[in-house]
Parts: C-alpha cells; structure tokens; sequence
C-alpha cells in the first residue's frame, strides 16, 4: 500500500513535469492528495474484480496494477502505449488487470461497471465491479439510473465516490444541497458508508465490507469517501475558487502517505530503512518508465485508421 501510494503520487508529480516541458500534450487531471482512496480500494480487489475509472484517473489504474511504462508511454502518445498513443490520459484501459478504463465522460463509467457486474451475475463468474467517480458525477443522469438499475437487479457492484470537495471549479455546497452525498444511495434501497478518504487502512476495510455484499449476492454498496485533490481540477485551474489557507491544512493535516508512513514507523510494521527502500524502489521504475516512454517510436501515420470503429 505504502508502494502504491507513493508510486502514484511520484507519477503525477512526474507527468505534471513533463507536462510543463511540452512534452505532454492536451490536459491532464492529476489526483495527488486522492492516493489512498484507489490504493485502499483496489488492494480489496482480485485480478478478475472490474474497475471503471474517471478523468483523473491515473492512480485507479495503477492501484489495479496497470504497468506505468505503458501508462507514460501512452501519455507522451507513444505507440507502446495502452492505447498505442491515441487516447492519452484520460483513456488508459487494460483489460487484463480488471482496468474498463478511465473516462473522459463525468459518470461515464458507472452504466459501464453495472454491464460488467451484470455479466458477472448472468454467467456465474464471480467478480465484482468497483466505479469510482467523483462529487460532481452525483448530479448527472446515468449517477441514478445507474443505482436504479443496480439495485433493482441487486448487481454486484460498488459505487464508489472521491468526494474531493470540488466539482471543477465550485465548491460541492453550491453543487448539491445535502451534506453527505451517501445519502441520495438510500432512496435506491442502497445501503453506505461515509468514510475518511485519506486513511488508506478505513478505505480498505469499507471496500471489504461492501466487496463481502456483493460476493454474496447482496447487490450494491454505495462509499462516499472524503477526500481533496491538491492540485487544480486540470493544469490549466489557477484554483481561484479556494484559498491556498485551505489547501495548505489539507496538505500538512491530512496527507494520507505522511500519515500512513508514520503509522507504520510508530507501530513498527517499517524501518526508516525499509521506507528508505521503498521510496528508491518507486524512483528506480519511474526512471524506467519515463525512459521506456521517451525513447518509443511514435505512431505511424498508417496506423491512423486503425482502432477506429463506425
């Protein structure tokens, strides 16, 4: 876990790097600050359990364990890429990790997990599906269809929200006129959990929970997990809709790898020298990445045509 979130924050700083470098093109939605929901959700997970993703998706997938070569490859629009260079960000996909996909659509991928948890049920396959979205996706049409049918059909599905405060550039209060957006699950007959979405270990256990129901047949769980994104909702935010005051307590207060890793040194789970490893270890495959990334062909132009579907 510590891994994993360490290695997802290091990746976003990295892209984010590249980014100003000209070196990644078009927009990208980082999730730094937001680590522990996709790493305590996931590690819940089998390989055969399904994930759908969002725009800021790039901790889902590796939490699933989508290999960053590829992922960087596919955001400087490499032919080694997932999606050999073509979608960048917000379409990194892979289908042999349980990864559906991030989604440049807000709440685009919540009918898409309720078409795997349906395939799942029909077929007797056993795995469950995992959608993770965020606070603003709750407003959209496809958010209640989506808990409707789910519900109805009693799919092994969860519905899993980032509420990170924000949707785009307003604050959630002035989106939605509830505290606790877990709340709208209960008018589907779904049961929820608010937790803290910066305490890697509760976000675990809230997933297990919910990962039971579903297992046995006990259909949806809605998770609202509180949490904050540090960055802009793209490069392009100044942030202007919030003070730097805020940000800053969420950052010192609320850093979940910071506290995470002093849990762990105080319960004496790690040394400083096995952090020390850790970290070097998540430099060390970055590196590769980048360079593996970097030093790809880009896609030919004959290759223009293909994957594409009428």
């Amino acid at each position: 876990m510590l891994y994993q979130m360490i290695l997802i924050r290091k990746f976003e700083e990295a892209v984010e790097k590249l980014f100003m470098q000209g070196k990644i093109h078009g927009t990208m939605h980082l999730c730094i600050g937001q680590e522990p929901t996709a790493v305590g959700a996931c590690a819940v997970l089998t390989i055969e359990d399904k994930i759908t993703s969002t725009h800021r998706g790039h901790g889902h997938c590796i939490a699933k364990g989508t290999e960053i070569p590829g992922m960087m490859a596919e955001l400087l629009g490499k032919v080694t890429g997932y999606c050999k260079g073509k979608g960048g960000s917000m379409h990194i996909a892979s289908l042999e990790k349980g990864n559906l996909g991030a989604n440049g659509i807000v709440a685009g991928g919540l009918p898409i997990a309720c078409g795997a948890a349906l395939t799942s049920k029909k077929k007797s396959l056993g795995y469950v599906a995992l959608s993770f979205f965020g606070d603003g996706a709750t407003n959209e049409g496809s958010f209640h269809e989506s808990l409707n049918i789910a519900s109805i059909w009693k799919l092994p599905v969860i519905f899993f929200c980032e509420n990170n405060q924000y949707g785009m550039s307003g604050n959630i209060k002035q989106m939605t006129n509830v505290e606790h957006l877990a709340v709208r699950a209960a008018s589907y007959g779904i049961p929820s959990e608010i937790i803290d979405g910066t305490d890697v270990l509760e976000v675990y256990e809230a997933t297990k929970r919910a990962v039971e129901r579903a297992r046995k047949g006990e259909g949806p769980t809605f998770i609202e997990a509180k949490t904050y994104r540090w960055r802009g909702h793209s490069r392009s935010d100044a942030r202007k809709y919030r003070t730097r005051e805020e940000e800053q307590d969420w950052m010192e207060n609320k850093d979940g790898i910071k506290n995470f890793e002093e849990k762990l040194l105080r319960d004496g789970i790690l040394s400083e020298q096995e952090v020390a490893e850790v970290r070097e270890r998540v430099k060390h495959n970055l590196e590769e990445a980048i360079a593996f990334a970097e030093n790809s062909p880009e896609p030919s132009l004959d290759l223009l045509e293909e994957d594409i579907y009428a």
